[in-house]
């Protein structure tokens, strides 16, 4: 038998033992002011005790379970740029929205994997190294703002080349038996007025993934960012006293994809995301054994407080049942008393 309490014992008996003490006292002092019968009260004191080792969720070990677990690092670059905010998601839904969205398929997808998590902008970042906690990963990418719109000088969607391969590097010297996967997701718009830098010395590391292209042809207008929030104070971004159209270049988004040796896919919310299988050497059903289970008894417990709580319902009912034929009885009249005819004389 072990137990995982809701919350600490400690806090548990502190919650019961005030109930406790006035149910024993009254179940006491019963005898001195009448009222319900002893077995009443140990009714009530066994449900009480009942309640508390619920409280503790009882249970035994046993039930098994088969797991998958995905022997591979995964590497999410994620475009922080002015443009990742433009409003052609969805309607007019920023594409952050979409990206977010498509990294917890990722993480979903490939359970048990390793994530890290890089951003580009005017520089590229590690947000998040590698780790299998997914929730962080999740958190992270809540957190992450586009690049402040006053300090934008022109961003290049390919300054994360360096940053991706080092941490390949590191990945693959650390654990060489590990595959790697990377996912580029961007919208290709490059506003640096040099090329684009290559992924190819990356290559070599990826054993796959997918560049994920986000936004349209007719553009998305882009609302000032300041670094406090995903709109700022609600103002577009204008060139030229018109608002400032980003749209999506998947041509340059193509070339990245080959230069990784992945393929490309386009996205929007109307389509489900397609990922590729993990690498068939790192997947295995039976290496990843099993994970032993508690089997739950609470529900035995709670069969016991439901059968409590009727006999306690049922005698309760019979006294309203009993008080109401006494109040509807009827009164028995006084007889009147009579007296020898003529007394008053």
């Amino acid at each position: 038998m072990i137990f995982q309490p809701a919350l600490h014992p400690v806090l548990l008996v502190l919650l019961c033992a005030p109930v406790a003490f006035l149910l024993v006292r009254a179940m006491l002092r019963r005898d001195a002011r009448g009222g319900s019968p002893l077995w009443i009260w140990v009714l009530r004191v066994g449900m009480l005790l009942v309640v508390f080792t619920m409280l503790l969720r009882p249970g035994i070990p046993g039930g098994t379970s088969q797991t998958l677990a995905t022997d591979t690092d995964v590497v999410i670059v994620v475009d922080t740029t002015a443009s990742i905010v433009a409003e052609d998601w969805d309607g007019d839904r920023p594409r952050l929205a979409g990206v977010r969205a498509d990294v917890q398929s990722i993480a979903d997808e490939y359970p048990g994997a390793r994530f890290a998590l890089v951003s580009f902008d005017a520089s590229a970042q590690l947000r998040l190294p590698l780790t299998t906690d997914t929730t962080a990963l999740m958190s992270s990418l809540a957190v992450m703002r586009p690049e402040v719109t006053d300090q934008s000088r022109g961003s290049s969607i390919g300054i994360a080349n360096r940053m991706l391969a080092d941490t390949l590097s590191s990945a693959a010297k650390a654990a060489p038996e590990r595959s790697r996967m990377v996912f580029y997701l961007g919208d290709g718009e490059q506003t640096a007025s040099h090329d684009p830098e290559s992924f190819t010395s990356s290559a070599k590391y990826v054993d796959g993934g997918a560049v994920l292209g986000y936004g349209t042809a007719e553009g998305g207008a882009m609302k000032k960012t300041t670094g406090r929030g995903d709109g700022g104070a609600g103002e577009y971004i204008e060139y030229q006293g018109e608002r400032a159209m980003s749209v999506i270049d998947e041509e340059n988004l193509r070339v990245i994809s080959e230069e990784l040796g992945v393929a490309y896919q386009g996205r929007s919310a109307v389509a489900e995301i397609e990922l590729p299988e993990a690498p068939t050497r790192t997947t295995d059903y039976s290496a990843s054994g099993e994970v032993g289970n508690v089997i739950e008894l609470y529900w035995v417990l709670a069969l016991a407080l439901l059968a409590l709580v009727a006999i306690e319902l049922a005698r309760a009912a019979m006294q309203v049942t009993r008080l109401r034929g006494l109040a509807a009885a009827p009164a028995h009249p006084v007889p009147a008393l009579h007296r020898p005819e003529g007394a008053d004389r």
